[in-house]
């Protein structure tokens, strides 16, 4: 990571604020809003006096708006695949738009980036408190959703033609960057537009926040998973059970799961490399010392090891990755019939069931703040953000941080050496 410096974390805004808020009874005592810090934790080496201090901006509720709530409209976009808690999100910044700022329409793009387009706009919703009633039981997103980039001059077009005043963007890394390309583009039209995002990313993967909606049930639906796995394992003798879980490029839901169901004996993440014999190895000697075995792998995990000649993309320009799971059981198979150990190999892979499930308890909490505060900070003209959480505060990020990098897996942390431990 490079050097970060306090203008890495400002916030670009609209313009003055004019428009005492209708929420006084919301207000913190304090005038100006707290601040979160970056980092909260030095090396011994390092001097506290020599240390700059980067704070984010806390997320908060403005005493004065830059917009008229009753006089905008704003509109709604969910983009990129499925995770639990996006009809949260959507029921979150509807509910707060209407119920709290009165605002005077809320429309809901359907079909992701596509129905911001000239040619899709015309299928949107009206949303409001009776449209988005009970729908954070259901998975899945009422407004649909779609991968892949779109003309950012169309979009704004659609923009200007729905006199839309804030745009709330629920969508992952690739999605965050378009918004970042459609604020730009407002920005070069000298328009009084607000990109707001909000980050959907089951894999958690997103960097300078340290949670995203979503990934609490994505880690206890993986749990049951595993759950599984160990039963089937158990139920013969050198049973495996191998479980593959979502983790493009990070393994924080198979790391978290495997130390939420300590029941697995090997896990397996794209940021630590493995090599198959070691990888046989260890389960040789745990099939020698226990008659079974769980194996726990990330969709990312052991890519090396599969042929992309000719490799696919999907729409939003990602490689389409390969089987690990599959791959590993034939291997695993291979292995264990040339050393004559007689064995039964279960696999389970239950991505799509954990992507639509509906949001738990602690993830619905969670979307209805992260609503309520992208709502907050689009009335006050902040733009080009994504609500963040950080430090157990919710936070402003500059979309341009947020995306800057992958948050991946470090081998060297506390957080890894707890699963080789739970995994020995």
């Amino acid at each position: 990571m490079s050097h970060l410096t306090q203008k890495d974390f400002e916030i670009e805004t609209l313009g003055p604020c004019a428009f005492p808020s209708p929420l006084p009874h919301l207000l913190e005592e304090e005038s100006d809003p707290s601040r979160v810090i970056f980092q909260n934790q030095l090396c011994d080496n390092e001097k506290l006096e020599a240390h700059e201090v980067v704070t984010f901006e806390k997320a908060h509720v403005s005493k004065m708006l830059h917009f008229n709530p009753s006089q905008i409209n704003v509109g709604i976009v969910t983009c990129g695949g499925l995770c639990p808690g996006i009809n949260d999100v959507i029921r979150s910044v509807t509910n707060c738009c209407r119920k709290a700022y009165k605002v005077k329409n809320v429309y809901g793009f359907k079909h992701g980036y596509k129905g911001l387009t000239t040619e899709g706009c015309n299928d949107f919703v009206v949303l409001d408190e009776a449209a988005v009633d009970g729908i954070h039981e259901t998975g899945g997103t009422i407004l649909s959703s779609s991968r892949g980039s779109q003309d950012m001059r169309d979009i704004v077009d659609t923009l200007v033609k729905f006199n839309i005043s804030i745009l709330f963007v629920v969508g992952g890394d690739g999605t965050q960057k378009g918004s970042m390309c459609i604020a730009e583009e407002i920005k070069n039209r000298k328009l009084k537009i607000a990109i707001i995002g909000i980050p959907k990313t089951i894999d958690n993967d997103i960097s300078f926040v340290q949670r995203t909606f979503g990934f609490y049930t994505a880690v206890e639906e993986a749990r049951k998973a595993i759950s599984a796995a160990h039963v089937e394992a158990k139920g013969t003798k050198n049973g495996i059970g191998i479980v593959k879980l979502m983790g493009r490029h990070s393994g924080f839901i198979a790391g978290h799961a495997t130390l939420a169901s300590g029941d697995a004996n090997i896990c397996l993440i794209p940021e630590v490399p493995f090599a198959l014999s070691t990888l046989f190895e260890k389960i040789k000697k745990r099939l020698t010392g226990k008659d079974h075995l769980v194996i726990v792998v990330a969709e990312g995990a052991g890519q090396e090891f599969l042929s992309n000649n000719g490799e696919q993309k999907d729409a939003s320009g990602n490689i389409r990755l390969k089987d690990i799971g599959l791959f590993l059981r034939t291997e695993i198979e291979k292995y264990l019939l040339s050393e004559k150990i007689p064995h039964s190999i279960k696999y389970i892979d239950p991505s799509y069931m954990i992507r639509s499930t509906p949001a738990c308890a602690a993830d619905s909490s969670f979307c209805l703040q992260l609503g309520n505060y992208a709502v907050h900070a689009g009335m006050a003209g902040k733009t080009n953000l994504i609500i963040g959480h950080w430090n157990q505060h919710f936070t402003l990020t500059p979309i341009q941080l947020a995306v800057s990098q992958k948050k991946m897996v470090d081998p060297r942390s506390a957080f890894w050496r707890s699963i080789e431990e739970v995994t020995l």
